[in-house]
């Protein structure tokens, strides 16, 4: 019989609960995870990982296709779709297999089933209904994650109409696609899709793709998306889908406008994410749940004592790296740890892996003013790059937003080559709480890209060299 009694139980093991008990493991408490389905999450077996890489083998389909552009020949090009998604399926268990071996190396007890507060510290764990363990332990950290949002009359089938899941499966290559919602998921498969050929139409209720970023890069993006195809309707709704035997039409109403159908062959619903948050035993807790989602504090307690939320089950940001830091701060902070500082939702980084990439760290422009900042802007295109430019890549921009006052870098965001790898430069400066000085002094490697972010900040203080 398995020990049953802990100090740290964690229930899911996605990227915030796993890490969350390898730390607490390493802090020498004594930690349990508990998990109903895959270890990694959403994010490595039907997230971040598989679907970059679906996007890697799109990305190269499109370099062949472009081979002359180079002075390289290549001819009979073409596409193997199960090959891709079985590459793609590869990469999520080979990592899954990962996540296992770094549990049991720390010496975390791993439980295959489900969970539930049984109260006084006490954990219910079950497998097809049936009673596993009931465990026990001071601190429970609730990291199970989010599921994708359905509206009504548009609820996903697996079939005509699909999630990410089916996405990242397809059983066939649809002609033409409506991608509803044109956030980082809705995006980069419309992205993938539009690449290896098929005709897509994404629609956004508000007024620009890719909404959380800066409005110059979403124009960007938006432009860039369309020179490559995409047809894009934004201040739009899909008011109903119409299904047949092999399509779909869909009444899409633009803000002001004539509503007109669309018959697409398949439909992917990305219209955002909502918690899992039920079935955990939360009646009768002192947990609230606000909007799908566990409220907690800066420290990612719940209302409920001992107990904790960490993740997309936290709410927003909705970012993998987001949960992982979110459960080494809360472990942590259970263990006594001096010396921390919450987590500052201002320097996390978010990636979108569309072609352009998009990423982006801390405000907006638009929110910096919102904020009351006097700001200093600076931008540098690609076109401007050498290195940019001999990869081929000449569009694109890096965009940094100072406080004019202190110098503080309260923003940068990019479209273009590699931005996502880029990005963590500004990530470090923030954390350090670099200013505009440190950042003019830095010594930049030639020739590279990240000499694009040299130049954006020294092109906000009218100091730019190159453009």
């Amino acid at each position: 019989m398995a020990d049953t009694s802990f100090d740290v139980i964690v229930i899911g093991g996605g990227p915030g609960g796993y890490v969350a008990a390898i730390r607490a493991a390493q802090l020498k408490l004594k930690t349990a995870v508990v998990e109903r389905e895959h270890l990694g999450g959403i994010c490595l077996n039907w997230g971040c990982i598989p679907t970059k890489a679906l996007l890697r083998s799109a990305d190269i389909y499109y370099e062949m296709q472009h081979a002359a552009a180079y002075g390289l020949k290549a001819g009979g090009i073409g596409f193997d779709l199960p090959a891709i998604v079985k590459r793609s399926r590869g990469v999520a268990r080979q990592l899954n297999q990962g996540v296992g071996f770094l549990l049991k190396k720390n010496k975390v007890t791993v439980f295959d089933g489900a969970a539930k507060l049984a109260g006084g510290g006490k954990v219910a764990v079950s497998k097809d209904g049936k009673a596993v363990a009931t465990l026990t332990a001071k601190h429970i950290i609730l990291a199970t994650g989010a599921r994708a949002r359905s509206l009504p009359g548009l609820e996903p089938d697996g079939k005509l109409v699909w999630t990410y899941k089916e996405a990242m499966v397809p059983d066939v290559m649809p002609k033409s696609l409506l991608v509803v919602g044109s956030g980082a998921i809705g995006i980069e498969f419309a992205s993938f899709y539009r690449t290896l050929g098929a005709e897509v139409t994404v629609v956004e209720v508000l007024p620009r793709v890719l909404p959380v970023e800066d409005e110059e890069i979403s124009a960007f993006a938006r432009k860039a998306f369309e020179k490559q195809g995409m047809k894009i309707h934004t201040s739009a709704m899909v008011k109903a889908l119409k299904k047949g035997a092999n399509s779909v039409t869909a009444t899409i109403a633009p803000e002001g406008g004539k509503p007109f159908d669309l018959t697409v062959d398949r439909v992917i619903s990305a219209v955002g994410i909502t918690g899992n948050v039920e079935d955990l035993g939360l009646e009768g807790t002192k947990v609230k749940v606000d909007r799908g989602h566990v409220a907690i504090d800066e420290w990612c307690r719940t209302g409920e004592p001992g107990v904790y939320a960490i993740g997309d089950v936290a709410g927003p940001p909705w970012l993998a790296h987001k949960a992982s830091h979110e459960g080494v701060i809360c472990v942590e902070r259970i263990a006594g740890v001096p010396g921390l500082h919450p987590l500052d939702i201002t320097r996390i980084p978010g990636c979108t892996y569309c072609r352009p990439q998009v990423a982006s760290i801390g405000l907006t422009e638009a929110k910096a003013k919102e904020k009351g900042y006097q700001v200093k802007v600076g931008r540098f295109p690609f076109i401007g790059n050498g290195k940019a430019i001999a990869l081929g890549e000449p569009e694109g921009l890096v965009k940094t937003v100072f406080d004019a006052k202190t110098g503080e870098l309260l923003g940068a965001h990019m479209i273009g080559a590699e931005v996502t790898e880029l990005i963590q430069g500004y990530g470090v400066a923030k954390t350090l709480e670099t200013t505009e000085a440190e950042l003019m002094h830095a010594v930049f490697p030639h020739p590279t890209l990240s000499e694009m972010m040299h130049e954006s900040v020294l092109d906000a203080y009218g100091r730019a060299i190159h453009f």
